[in-house]
């Protein structure tokens, strides 16, 4: 019964993975659109947020500048640097001084935070 159960599991994996190879590779095209973006996004939404302490706020261009430790998901040492916010409204209740946890997305040489929330 154990054999079986196995066999059975390597089968479906084979044919799933056959399946997706067959997918990727139909008419000798490559339809990988995008998916080195797409698992960049990916890999910065799993990755721990990154520590800072803001220094500036501007409410009315959406911008602040934070000294920040390592931002692992796009691979930047600590310094203190003005990044664009994703929405205005998410500096509403935040202050020059705060220490906080935010996570930055990059689109070429621009950094945006798409999240960001005082630190605990």
């Amino acid at each position: 019964m154990k054999n079986t159960l196995k066999t059975s599991a390597l089968l479906l994996a084979l044919l799933g993975s056959s399946a997706v190879y067959a997918g990727n590779h139909a008419g000798g095209h490559s339809h990988d659109h995008g998916s080195v973006k797409e698992a960049k996004e990916a890999m910065a939404a799993n990755t721990e947020m990154a520590d800072g302490e803001i220094r500036k706020i501007n409410k009315n261009t959406g911008k602040i500048t934070v000294k920040h430790g390592e931002i692992k998901s796009v691979e930047m040492p600590p310094m203190t640097m003005v990044f664009g916010v994703a929405d205005k409204a998410m500096l509403e209740g935040l202050k020059e001084g705060d220490k906080v946890k935010f996570n930055v997305k990059q689109e070429g040489s621009n950094y945006t935070v798409t999240e960001i929330k005082k630190a605990q």
